[in-house]
């Protein structure tokens, strides 16, 4: 089966490029977000191609106060991986690892053309292993990169101009449960939890970047922070591994309500305050429900699902992966205090003995 990527030297395995491996759960995504640097309106776009199960799925999701205006679409992939589009929604690789375009053709009163471009080069983070027992149940690569945003959003008539936003684009491939779920379960094969924190952050003249997985007792299996200067290279900025996340979670509940960052650096620590301002609900761009990434929707499927996030159930098991739009302060050692926004993205599942859940 012969595609478009085989005249490309991009090969990782002996066969043509239309086959992953062996994994039915292996992937390939983007996605990205874009936010004016008050935090009041957000946007984010995924597109995930799925090898092994032959679908491509987009999804774009606007918030504007408490209501997330939703576009998703899915499609056979045809075992074609170089077409990066579904439907209304298209990804172009301007230049790689510098700049993407993301356009959506107006579909369901929902259009945008946006350009990112990324403030420095890419950080990869650390491979992500994890296993269920005798089962692989992630095995992937992240790379992440903070991003001036220029171009439009449009939503039911009204455009925005996205031409001073921030934002961040990531890239990542490899295993993870993807489509529907194995119906039957594997003999010590169960998750006893899951934690999970993620914030990109841009200040000024520089972008902060934090993730942690931990176990149900909190110990981090894989974590990391980085500071990185604007226009650093790939081995520009400071990375740390012991950076930790104190955070208060609202009353009854798995989210947020303000957080604290430590980075240890050489000569003190650096420390990052967020105050998130909204939520944004990850199942508005694939991240479980019924267009949940990899799902079989048909030769091609296009609908619209708007979301009142104010009267969402927050504690429901849909709605606990979210991402914040925070405000954030940086203080470094002997420099001036830092204004910037990023997002605060949380998924907490099951026992976690910090947050005594």
């Amino acid at each position: 089966m012969l595609t478009r990527g085989d005249d490309y030297p991009i090969h990782q395995t002996p066969e043509p490029i239309a086959y992953a491996g062996s994994d039915r759960n292996f992937y390939d995504r983007y996605f990205f977000n874009a936010y004016s640097p008050d935090g009041a309106r957000f946007v984010a776009v995924a597109f995930g191609v799925y090898p092994a199960l032959n679908v491509a799925d987009a999804h774009v999701s606007v918030l504007e106060g408490e209501t997330q205006r939703c576009l998703h679409a899915s499609r056979i992939l045809n075992m074609e991986r170089m077409d990066l589009s579904v439907g209304p929604i298209r990804i172009e690789i301007l230049e790689p690892l510098q700049r993407l375009k993301v356009t959506v053709e107006r579909a369901e009163g929902i259009s945008a053309e946006l350009v990112f471009e990324g403030r420095a080069f890419p950080i990869e983070e650390p491979r992500f292993v994890k296993r269920n027992g005798p089962r692989l149940f992630m095995d992937y690569t992240r790379l992440t990169q903070n991003c001036f945003v220029s171009g439009w959003v449009e939503v039911d008539g009204r455009r925005w101009d996205a031409s001073s936003w921030l934002g961040t684009r990531d890239r990542s491939w490899g295993i993870r449960p993807v489509g529907l779920t194995d119906p039957q379960p594997t003999p010590g094969g169960q998750l006893a939890g899951f934690f999970w924190q993620w914030t990109p952050v841009n200040f000024d003249d520089r972008s902060v970047f934090f993730h942690v997985n931990a176990d149900p007792d909190g110990r981090p299996w894989n974590t990391r922070a980085v500071i990185l200067p604007d226009g650093a290279g790939a081995d520009g900025g400071v990375h740390a591994e012991g950076a930790t996340m104190e955070a208060l979670l609202r009353q009854g509940l798995r989210h947020a309500e303000r957080g604290t960052l430590t980075i240890p650096l050489e000569g003190g620590a650096a420390r990052v305050d967020f105050e998130p301002v909204a939520t944004f609900l990850m199942r508005g761009i694939g991240y479980g429900g019924e267009w949940r990434h990899g799902a079989l929707q048909g030769e091609l499927r296009v609908a619209r699902e708007d979301i009142d996030v104010g009267a969402a159930d927050m504690s429901a098991m849909e709605n606990l992966h979210i991402q914040a739009v925070s405000k954030a302060v940086l203080r470094q050692p002997g420099e001036p205090e830092r204004q910037g926004v990023g997002v605060f993205e949380q998924l907490i599942l099951g026992p976690y003995k910090p947050y005594v859940l």
